[in-house]
C-alpha cells in the first residue's frame, strides 16, 4: 500500500496497529517532503541558516541532517 493510501486508510481507523502504521507513514512523508525542500533551497542558494530558521532548528541541525545525507558533511 502506498504513503498516501496508509494515510487515508489510517485517519479513521480504530485499530491502533492501522493508526499507527499511517502514523509511521507520514513520518516517512514528512522526512522526503523535508529533504525535496532542503535540496531545492540548497540549489536556490539558501544558507543553512535561512533553512534552520524556516524550519525552526539550529543550523547545525539541518546541516548535520542534510550535508550528512548529501555527502557533504566535513570530517575534520
Amino acid at each position: 500500500m502506498n504513503q498516501a493510501a496508509e494515510l487515508a486508510h489510517g485517519v479513521d481507523s480504530r485499530d491502533p496497529r492501522v493508526g499507527l502504521r499511517a502514523v509511521s507513514a507520514l513520518r516517512r512523508l514528512l522526512e522526503e517532503l523535508e529533504a525535496l525542500q532542503v535540496t531545492n533551497a540548497r540549489s536556490q542558494g539558501w544558507s543553512w541558516q535561512d533553512i534552520a530558521g524556516e524550519l525552526g532548528v539550529s543550523r547545525q541541525a539541518v546541516h548535520k541532517k542534510h550535508a550528512a545525507r548529501r555527502g557533504l558533511l566535513r570530517r575534520d
